[in-house]
């Protein structure tokens, strides 16, 4: 899966022109936001989870962690991210590319409170060189996400 499928993905919902393909590498968060010209907070990273053995997206802020007190509050399980090698056939993208857009049907997305101060965000769109501008309710709408949540602190 790729750029492509977050693509196809995005067309249902009116948004597969918007995906920029940058030439240099945007697969982490400092480099999505040189590329795109924004402050990093704004990059919506996607980090993958295994939550009783069923992988999980959180979708946040570019300037936050997982709060692992938080996310076994609400999981009910410690934080546990899905091994780098695993990651693609785990949700349907490769690390660096891993985006909310064309993923493996029973994958669920949640996202992070963190993002709620932002009226626009930038995650990838399932490549480590692509991403996409959305407010806060087209990425509500296109990532199908199951919940908002709060599972995440500010880095120090």
């Amino acid at each position: 899966m790729s750029v492509e499928n977050a693509r196809n993905h995005l067309i249902k919902y009116g948004m597969g022109e918007r995906i920029v393909e940058f030439e240099e590498s945007s697969a982490t968060v400092e480099l999505a936001a040189r590329a795109i010209g924004c402050e990093e907070a704004m990059i919506a990273k996607t980090i993958s989870f295994y939550v009783n053995d069923e992988a999980v997206l959180i979708v946040a802020a570019g300037d936050t962690k997982i709060d692992n007190p938080k996310f076994k509050e609400y999981f009910g399980c410690k934080a546990k991210m899905i091994p780098g090698a695993e990651v693609e056939q785990a949700v349907g993208h490769a690390p660096g590319g891993v985006c909310p857009f064309g993923v493996k049907d029973d994958v669920k997305v949640y996202l992070d409170d963190s993002l709620k101060r932002f009226e626009v965000v930038y995650p990838a769109a399932g490549s480590g060189n692509s991403a996409v501008k959305m407010t806060l309710e087209e990425l509500e709408q296109a990532s199908g996400m199951t919940a908002w949540i709060d599972v995440c602190k500010y880095k120090e």
